[in-house]
C-alpha cells in the first residue's frame, strides 16, 4: 500500500511512518519540514492550511510551486488529552505566503491508498484543527481515498457515564488541556458533518507518550477505555502506531473507535 501521513513529524506521525515502512508499505510524508532518509519514504513540503496544495500531493500532482509558509502547524504532536513528551505547535510559521507543493523526494505517482492525518495543537487552536481536517476531508473524497483521523480522547463518552463527555470530565482532562479536549470534539463532529467522505477517528486514550513498542493493546468504540492491570487510560505512542496501521489494512466498520495499553496477561 501507499499511505499518506500529514503531521509526518509530529510525535504520532512519525512513528506511524515507522511502523508502516516496517511492513513494507510506502509512506508519503507530508510536513511543513519533512526530513529525509528512507528510500521508501518519500517526504513532501505541504502547509496543511492549503486546500490547493494538500490536494495536489494528495492526488500525485507535480509540484512546481514553492512551499507555503503562512499559518500553519502540521508537525503537532499531542494527540492525546495529557500527551507527555509531545512537540507543542502552537507557532505560526513567518514569511510570505505562497501556494502549491515542494517535494523533496521522487513526485508521488498516484495518489494513496489510505490517508491518515495526525495533527494536533496546543494550545489549542480549534479553527485550524477543524479547517485543516475539512481540507484532507475534501481532498481525499474527490480522490474516492479513506481517511484515518488520530484525533483526541476528549471526545469520547466517559466510562460509566455515557452522558459525560471525556472533554467534561475533571478525572482524565485536566483544566489545562480542555480547550484541547474541546478542539477534538469538534474535529469529530467535523468529520461526522462531512457527507462525501470516508473517514475513521481514532480516539487515543486519555495519556499517550512516547515509549516502547508492544504490539498489544485494546480496541472499543466511543468510550474511553481503561487498562485492566492498572486501571490506567493509556498507551505509548508506538503501539498507538500499530493500532492505525492496523486498521489502514483491516478497516472496521465503526466510524469512531480507541484503543488503550494491555498487558501481557
Amino acid at each position: 500500500m501507499t499511505i499518506a501521513v500529514l503531521g509526518a513529524t509530529g510525535m504520532v506521525g512519525s512513528r506511524v511512518i515507522a511502523e508502516a515502512v516496517a511492513r513494507g508499505h510506502r509512506v508519503l510524508a507530508l510536513s511543513r519540514k519533512p526530513g529525509e532518509g528512507d528510500p521508501n519514504v518519500t517526504p513532501l513540503a505541504v502547509d496543511v492550511g492549503d486546500p490547493e496544495a494538500v490536494g495536489e500531493a494528495l492526488a500525485g500532482a507535480t509540484a512546481t510551486g514553492t512551499t507555503a509558509t503562512g499559518a500553519t502547524m502540521a508537525g503537532a504532536a499531542a494527540t492525546g488529552v495529557t500527551a507527555t513528551g509531545a512537540t507543542a505547535a502552537g507557532t505560526t510559521a513567518t514569511g510570505t505566503p505562497a501556494t502549491g507543493v515542494t517535494a523533496t523526494g521522487t513526485t508521488p505517482p498516484r495518489p494513496p491508498d489510505a490517508v491518515i492525518l495526525s495533527v494536533r495543537t496546543f494550545p489549542a487552536d480549534r479553527e485550524f484543527l477543524v479547517g485543516a481536517t475539512r481540507t484532507v476531508l475534501d481532498a481525499a473524497a474527490r480522490l474516492g481515498t479513506r481517511v484515518l483521523v488520530v484525533g483526541g480522547a476528549g471526545a469520547l463518552r466517559s466510562p460509566g457515564d455515557p452522558d459525560l463527555p471525556v472533554a467534561d470530565n475533571r478525572a482524565y482532562v485536566p483544566d489545562e488541556y480542555r480547550a484541547v479536549a474541546l478542539a477534538g470534539t469538534a474535529q469529530l463532529r467535523t468529520c461526522e458533518a462531512h457527507a462525501d467522505a470516508d473517514w475513521v477517528y481514532l480516539s487515543p486514550p486519555a495519556e499517550l507518550e512516547p515509549g516502547e513498542r508492544t504490539g498489544r493493546y485494546r480496541r472499543g468504540t466511543d468510550t474511553l477505555l481503561t487498562a485492566s492491570d492498572d486501571g490506567r487510560s493509556w498507551i505509548s505512542a508506538e503501539d498507538l502506531a500499530v493500532a492505525v496501521v492496523d486498521e489502514v489494512e483491516n478497516p472496521g466498520t465503526e466510524r469512531h473507535i480507541t484503543v488503550v495499553h494491555r498487558s501481557s496477561t
